[in-house]
């Protein structure tokens, strides 16, 4: 889990890297077509069919949206936005994920993790800062990015279990590809040609993107998920360090007290979550 939030981390460096040299939209497109393309022959090569019915399901489509919505906000922010703010505005995906299965699949939620929920959107509005005068509205993209990605994983518990992490994988970069077409046509970018170095890091994203997908759900499926789970958090190091350390980004107070309580509120809901699948298993 750790590796695969490090892996997360130097993502989104690599997308607001490469981003200065050719458009974003490009940027979506190449890095959800190398992904596609890697998932797509490990479907093969564990003879699973690459398109089944259970892809037309309707939990399906609204994962791909959602999953596109997710990305294509997401990316924008990490350009926009410094990382470190996108990053710990992300960790709040877990909160919503508890709210939206209360609405949605009518789980049972108590008093006290309602209460949980409402201080981790606290804590979300205590780091984008609505009312100080260094409010910037792009700091919408990067929630607007959560939501999809929290509805997204609501989409995935809905999702058939037919459809292995193959699957998902595949239609999930292509939800990416087709983000960056969406951009490119919204923003009427052209095709720019990379240099070796471009190249190079657009290989060390896909590469590096797919391989921290398989580390997830290596520890996912593997570790045990009450445990392994609360280390998703580990990401705020990785991305604040990196948004410091390579883009010369600061930390505020309002930073560092919103992703307190945004840790606090999902450590709260994650627990007896896990306890209730684990009872159930």
């Amino acid at each position: 889990m750790i590796i695969a939030m490090l892996g997360f981390a130097i993502e989104d460096s690599l997308i607001r890297l490469i981003s200065l040299s050719i458009p974003l939209g490009q940027v979506l497109f190449l890095f959800g077509l190398g992904g596609a393309l890697i998932f797509a022959f490990f479907c093969k090569v564990q003879k699973q069919q690459l398109l089944v019915k259970e892809v037309l399901s309707k939990p399906m489509k609204i994962r791909m949206f959602f999953e596109l919505i997710g990305r294509l906000f997401y990316s924008i922010s990490l350009v926009l936005m410094p990382i470190s703010l996108v990053t710990l505005v992300l960790q709040a995906t877990p909160i919503f994920v508890v709210a939206g299965a209360a609405l949605i699949f009518r789980e049972t939620v108590s008093v006290f993790r309602w209460i949980a929920i409402f201080s981790g959107l606290l804590g979300v509005i205590i780091i984008i800062e609505p009312a100080s005068d260094g409010f910037s509205p792009y700091v919408l993209f990067a929630v607007l990015g959560m939501l999809g990605f929290a509805g997204r994983d609501l989409g995935s518990r809905a999702a058939s279990p037919k459809l292995s992490y193959n699957h998902l994988g595949l239609y999930g970069f292509i939800a990416v590809m087709s983000a960056g077409i969406i951009f490119s046509v919204w923003a009427n970018t052209t095709y720019v040609s990379c240099n070796i170095q471009t190249l190079i890091y657009i290989i060390l994203l896909i590469s590096i993107g797919c391989f921290s997908y398989f580390s997830l759900m290596k520890a996912m499926r593997r570790g045990d998920v009450s445990f392994v789970t609360p280390f998703r958090y580990t990401r705020i190091l990785f991305g604040v360090g990196a948004g410091v350390l390579l883009f010369g980004e600061t930390v505020t107070i309002g930073l560092i007290l919103g992703s307190v309580i945004i840790i606090s509120s999902g450590l709260f809901l994650l627990r007896p979550q896990t306890q209730s699948r684990n009872q159930a298993i």
